[in-house]
């Protein structure tokens, strides 16, 4: 199989294009040549690297030809972010290729409300990320049921490994919650602690989107979760922190009105997008239709990040 993989240097990439090689694809992989895998492998050798301006392109309107004159049996999308970008890829590549995959966010949903939220629930999304995430989703499905475009749809929580930090049990960024947990210092979360998280490892993820290529006949036209099997409140999740640094988690609370006024604006904002969604999505569906189960939990595939940043300094 010849796959093109768009945006393959970056988080999923790092995992899936090695074992891409290793099964024996003919691998291409376009990106902007900004960043290397966040680990070496020798399979990137036999890796074609194209550097491309998929922005430029897509301006032009010569991205989606520039995919399909590579010749793809099978083409992976992983960065994708607007319809119209969606929409050049899948008419230049339609009747050509025989899967199509693309990487949506688990942000389509909006803010959960049954849980464990399956993927056929009505989509509620909120904020510029999610609401382009369901266009884009509810344009590639609609092509798949009325043309045959054979697409499936991955749809990742947050996105976790070695060599980048982990969303934190205060749902941002900074890293210096982690070292408050790490020396047993007081930690204050927003409102009750009790929203949640659902993260999943890289490696999990470019598992699954190897399951839908290898099970093709039934994931093309479906649209799969890709999460840890459980998700975590922000409390449980700092304790789990403090407990793998020896430390016992001295946690305190305030509304988030009153926790957001004691920190950056853009770690807060970060913290209200992740606890305005609190996720919590189901995997059978990927467990059933292609047998795919993830291997890492959630504290597990967080530790990952967070280990690295011991072992390179990020967390003193």
């Amino acid at each position: 199989m010849r796959t093109v993989v768009i945006g393959g240097t970056g988080h999923i990439g790092t995992y899936l294009v090695p074992e891409l090689v290793r099964l024996g694809h003919e691998v291409v992989v376009l990106s902007r040549g900004e960043r290397k895998p966040y680990q070496s492998n020798a399979a990137w050798d036999r890796v074609e690297l194209l550097s491309v301006d998929r922005a430029a392109e897509d301006a032009a309107g010569t991205f989606g030809k520039r995919v399909a004159d590579l010749r793809p049996d099978i083409v992976v999308d992983l960065i994708c972010f607007t319809e119209d970008s969606a929409r050049q890829l899948a008419d230049a590549v339609e009747g050509k290729i025989q899967h199509l995959l693309h990487c949506g966010t688990i942000w389509v949903h909006g803010p959960s409300e049954v849980v464990p939220t399956r993927e056929d629930v009505p989509r509620k999304p909120f904020g510029e990320y999610g609401v382009q995430k369901a266009a884009i989703e509810a344009y590639l499905l609609g092509k798949a049921r009325r043309d045959g475009l054979p697409v499936t749809i991955i749809h990742p929580g947050h996105i976790c490994g070695p060599g980048w930090t982990p969303v934190n049990p205060a749902g941002n960024f900074d890293v210096a919650v982690y070292e408050k947990l790490a020396h047993g210092h007081d930690l204050v979360l927003p409102n009750l602690g009790m929203e949640t998280l659902n993260p999943v490892h890289a490696a999990d993820l470019a598992g699954i989107f190897l399951a839908a290529i290898s099970s093709r006949s039934t994931a093309i036209g479906e649209s799969f979760h890709a999460v840890a099997s459980d998700a975590v409140t922000l409390r449980g999740y700092a304790q789990a922190v403090a407990d793998w640094f020896g430390q016992e988690a001295n946690l305190s609370y305030l509304p988030f009105d009153q926790w957001s006024e004691q920190v950056p604006e853009q770690v807060a904002k970060a913290t209200q997008d992740h606890i305005g969604h609190s996720p919590n999505c189901s995997m059978e569906k990927a467990a059933r239709l292609l047998g795919f189960r993830p291997r890492y939990s959630a504290v597990e595939s967080a530790l990952a990040g967070i280990s690295w940043l011991v072992d390179n300094g990020k967390i003193t």
